[in-house]
């Protein structure tokens, strides 16, 4: 089910209306209703996958209360490294079977022996790589003894699937989401308000952004070959805006409706295409999928102690492992490798925490250095967006090498290069609220909320109007795919 669907648009109010004026005296009714209607949202995209979620959550649990009454240090690595292998089994076998087979195959062919084997016809799971990961969080941490291992099934199975942010994110860790299905939630007016705010500016990303930035980076991607650098310079704008308003509009949405049934949770994105640099813009980008991998790999291999090569191995392992997590394609590996040749300068000169404040806190435009910095990193970062968005090495090393010709200079030309002027003037727009809520949780957190009642909502209509405009047929989130 589509957060951006006529089919949401009826299951939200139908379940928010269950959850606080029918079933709102008992919580555990309450947390059975959350079990429900998350494997309902994700069985409307197909039921045959519940098993999965179903199957996880029980190994999980049954995990955790081995290793509660499990004192011996051998066995308590056995119960984890069974939690670890099913789950990376599942999302092994669904997303990385056919690329692990294919290259298998060509390094043989490489050494001139040719192995006859079929790939198979796998659908990927829609959000396996996201509750794969919440889930794995519970087990090391109760093997950690940083997490009382739950009892309560129905609460567990509820942290498991949560629906607002089961494909898609965020990332949360037990230790945040779990223990808030233990304790009674009452109905908080201001906070279920500005849930709403949030969801709306989510389907704003979505919708007016992400998806009209889609059909130009679409088009230009995939007939590259065929125009200047110019206007694949811009098709690798509008992608960089694509994925940006498309997954943090997600998150928006994701952490909106979670406040409407009195959940909180963590922080997806903080605006990271103001960052000063590459260190800055992965503590803003994908939070929770950056800081869980710092906590359950990064640290553990030693972080950024010891001397030079452990650091630079760490800091490769991390981006190539970020890099593969996204899928099974060449490109995204080199993208993360990419992503740690930006990093590891920063790092190794201990300027990797430099920018941890807002830029230009408390005024309204940058000195010319910030403006100068963020204007290289977002730079480095488009760069990087090609080979994440290209079809494969080859594809984005051509859109380069074109991109970075003589015709880079050229005025961009292209089919719909009218629409493709307004989504521009609109996304520069959007840039300027997001710069002027930049210190906030999202844009329009604090924006207006002081004016007077008619033009504030008078703003939000205009927004409303704007979405519903420029909706076209439902889009699914970019980030399903991973």
């Amino acid at each position: 089910m589509l957060f951006n669907s006529i089919d949401f648009a009826i299951f939200l109010p139908v379940v928010f209306i269950l959850y606080w004026f029918v079933i709102n005296k008992s919580l555990r009714f309450q947390n059975l209703l959350i079990v429900a209607a998350s494997y309902l949202f994700y069985g409307w995209w197909d039921y045959r996958f519940l098993s999965l979620i179903f199957f996880s959550t029980l190994v999980d649990y049954s995990v955790g209360l081995k290793l509660k009454n499990e004192s011996k240090v051998s066995r308590r690595k056995v119960l984890l490294w069974i939690s670890i292998l099913v789950n990376l089994g599942f999302l092994g076998f669904f997303k990385y079977y056919n690329f692990f087979l294919d290259n298998f195959i060509t390094a043989f062919k490489f050494l001139g022996t040719d192995i006859k084997a079929n790939s198979l016809n796998i659908i990927l799971p829609v959000g396996i790589s996201f509750y794969t990961f919440q889930t794995l969080s519970y087990t090391i941490d109760v093997y950690r003894k940083k997490l009382e291992p739950t009892k309560d099934l129905i609460a567990f199975s509820a942290f498991v699937s949560f629906f607002p942010q089961l494909v898609a994110g965020p990332i949360e860790r037990a230790t945040h989401l779990l223990p808030q299905f233990y304790y009674k939630r009452d109905f908080d007016y201001s906070n279920a308000v500005d849930g709403m705010r949030q969801i709306l500016w989510g389907l704003f990303k979505k919708i007016v952004i992400a998806d009209n930035c889609a059909e130009f980076a679409n088009l230009i991607f995939n007939n590259s070959e065929a125009y200047s650098g110019s206007t694949l310079l811009l098709g690798a704008f509008f992608f960089a805006f694509q994925i940006y308003g498309d997954f943090s509009g997600y998150s928006d949405i994701a952490i909106g409706t979670s406040r409407l049934f009195g959940f909180s949770l963590m922080q997806n994105f903080n605006f990271p295409y103001f960052s000063r640099d590459i260190a800055e813009f992965w503590r803003r980008w994908h939070i929770s999928l950056s800081t869980w991998f710092r906590d359950y790999l990064y640290i553990p291999l030693g972080g950024s102690r010891g001397g030079i090569w452990s650091k630079v191995r760490n800091t490769f392992v991390i981006f190539i492992v970020s890099g593969f997590w996204h899928g099974a394609n060449w490109t995204f590996i080199v993208w993360g490798v990419l992503n740690a040749i930006y990093f590891l300068p920063l790092l190794l000169a201990k300027k990797n925490r430099s920018n941890l404040e807002v830029v230009a806190k408390g005024k309204i435009l940058p000195s010319i250095r910030e403006f100068t910095l963020m204007m290289v990193t977002f730079s480095l970062t488009l760069i990087a967006w090609v080979f994440f968005r290209a079809n494969d090495i080859s594809h984005a090393y051509s859109y380069l090498l074109s991109m970075f010709s003589v015709t880079i200079f050229s005025v961009p030309m292209f089919l719909g290069m009218k629409k493709a002027l307004l989504v521009l003037v609109i996304v520069m727009c959007f840039l300027l609220i997001e710069w002027k809520g930049r210190s906030c949780q999202y844009a329009i957190e604090k924006l207006w909320v002081d004016w007077h009642v008619l033009l504030r909502y008078t703003i939000y209509s205009i927004i409303i109007f704007m979405i519903v405009i420029f909706n076209g047929s439902e889009q699914e989130f970019i980030y399903f795919q991973f």
